[in-house]
């Protein structure tokens, strides 16, 4: 709606971390979106870093990022799965990027010798974030998710950057506060006080929340969402439960059967342009119940003890398997744990193999004997970022004869450096934000599976490495049997390996699983399970 102005939810989360504050937030965008509104989806994480690009992902999961080559916190792609739009750096703001923000402007003598203090200077820094997404992006709705929990020292400045934001929209803005109900097993209670608390805490930061979302294992009943209603100051039909299910992506109908999108739209005086058309949304959950047969996909990777670490490739192995008319069975498999001796043991069931991203040596060897195992016995195969080099440098040992062939990254002394540092990463010091990132265009070769998946010869997809293919062994790999199926059009870098005597053996240095959505799931994964449901039926 070209003449409406931008309105502004924030979605605050208080009693425990991780209760879905991305999910609930994701989920109403998608149902303002199915009324004609075009709405975006913003994290303010308090941490102190700039972003998460130089965070274990064991400490955060996993890094996502935006065609425009941001490093993000891993909700954007929920954000993204379920809205369809991408994002951009304007859509993760940590407390790290105000601090930096507002001492550079210090030092260049912006604040005119004034003492610079949390209010005003930090807070009308964050402000100015949030208002971004209407100015800049002209969006009619944006969701603001605020990370953490009401209470969190960290999460202060944020808190009153949206106080005064809300006293100064007035009705173009409200607050969503998700809590937790919890169920005392012992004494058969929903117990309402961690959210009365809660919302208490809110109060004291000078917030009336709106609506409540109510996160919790069992069925609220009306009288108990009316009690909290009472307590917290809240409109009775403003308490909203969420009650686990079995995918995120049923949250959105089950918000929609509650009217949280009528709610919002009623209190932030939106027009009713006309009622959600969710229809595709349900033909997919349609899709993702009915299926009765398993795809086995074996997942190896470093990570393991934390699958948020992959989290957008086990969605995207998701989305595709149910687009295939499959329910996805993963089996994830610690790299480390796989040896020549124990591999067909631990990969004998996998009808498809994916080797996963990752940084440093630990791990490598288990993967280059993973891939090994599938190249031999020819079990599709996809490898994503390390996993594609990993591929390049096991074909180099076992096919080349290159016995110590080897990525640079991890021997510096190898005298086959098939994957080495990029030339303009050379003389770069600093570790974040310094690496390959967003997205770059990849011409493929007709004839070959890349293309058959793409059906294009010209597409864009996300990076995030620093070492690449060394494209002075290429002709080796060609008269081999490995083809490069893929490159930047403009530095001739290799994106896109692939074997094509084999059924399905691609790699690529992107990662694709940033580009699947729900609604458009993406073309490798789905060639590459497509390919791994047909060899489960040989």
């Amino acid at each position: 709606m070209a003449d409406l102005e931008t309105r502004y939810v924030f979605v605050t989360g208080g009693v425990a971390s991780s209760l879905g504050k991305g999910v609930i937030a994701a989920s109403l965008a998608k149902l303002l979106q199915s009324r004609g509104y075009s709405v975006t989806i913003q994290k303010l994480d308090p941490y102190l870093n700039i972003d998460p690009g130089t965070l274990n992902p064991y400490e955060h999961g996993e890094c996502y990022v935006t065609d425009d080559g941001a490093e993000t916190d891993l909700d954007l792609g929920h954000y993204e799965r379920f809205l369809n739009v991408p994002t951009s750096q304007d859509n993760n703001v940590t407390t790290g990027r105000i601090y930096r923000n507002v001492i550079n402007k210090e030092r260049k003598g912006e604040y005119l010798g004034k003492t610079v203090q949390i209010i005003p200077h930090i807070t009308d820094e964050i402000k100015r974030n949030i208002m971004l997404m209407g100015t800049r992006h002209k969006f009619d709705v944006v969701i603001t998710e605020i990370g953490g929990t009401v209470g969190d020292i960290e999460s202060l400045p944020f808190i009153e950057a949206v106080r005064q934001l809300k006293w100064e929209l007035g009705y173009r803005a409200m607050f969503i506060h998700l809590t937790l109900v919890p169920y005392l097993s012992a004494s058969h209670e929903l117990k309402t006080k961690p959210t009365q608390h809660s919302v208490k805490a809110l109060l004291e930061n000078g917030i009336q929340p709106d609506v409540l979302v109510l996160r919790s294992e069992h069925d609220l009943s009306v009288d108990l969402r009316k009690k909290v209603a009472r307590f917290c100051n809240v409109e009775p039909d403003a308490v909203v439960q969420s009650v686990d299910v079995k995918s995120i992506y049923e949250v959105p109908i089950k918000m929609m059967e509650q009217h949280l999108d009528e709610i919002a739209m009623r209190k932030l005086q939106l027009p009713m342009k006309h009622e959600a058309d969710m229809g595709d949304w349900i033909s997919f959950l349609e899709k993702q119940k009915n299926a009765s047969e398993k795809v086995n996909i074996a997942l190896v990777g470093k990570y393991i003890e934390l699958p948020d670490a992959y989290k957008s490739i086990i969605e995207a192995l998701n989305h595709a398997a149910t687009y295939n008319n499959k329910k996805l069975s993963l089996n994830l498999v610690h790299s480390e744990s796989v040896t020549e001796e124990n591999v067909a043991e631990k990969l004998k069931d996998a009808d498809g193999i994916i080797v996963a991203p990752g940084f440093g040596q630990r791990g490598i060897e288990g993967k280059i004997v993973a891939v090994k195992y599938a190249r031999e016995n020819d079990v599709p195969f996809m490898g994503i970022c390390l996993g594609m080099q990993m591929s390049v440098v096991e074909f180099a040992r076992n096919v080349l004869g290159f016995n110590m062939a080897n990525s640079s990254e991890m021997d510096h002394s190898t005298p086959y450096p098939v994957i080495d540092l990029m030339e303009n990463q050379k003389n770069i010091t600093n570790m974040g934000g310094t690496m390959r990132l967003g997205a770059y265009g990849c011409k493929i070769k007709k004839g070959t599976k890349a293309y058959e998946a793409y059906g294009k010869e010209l597409v864009k997809e996300r990076h995030r490495h620093r070492y690449e293919f060394n494209s002075k062994y290429i002709t080796d790999y060609e008269n081999a049997g490995m083809i490069a199926s893929g490159t930047n059009p403009d530095t001739g870098l290799v994106e896109i390996v692939e074997i094509p005597s084999l059924k399905w053996f691609v790699s690529c240095q992107f990662h694709p699983e940033y580009s699947s959505t729900v609604l458009k799931p993406h073309p490798l994964f789905m060639a590459f399970v497509k390919a791994s449901i047909d060899n489960s039926s040989n």
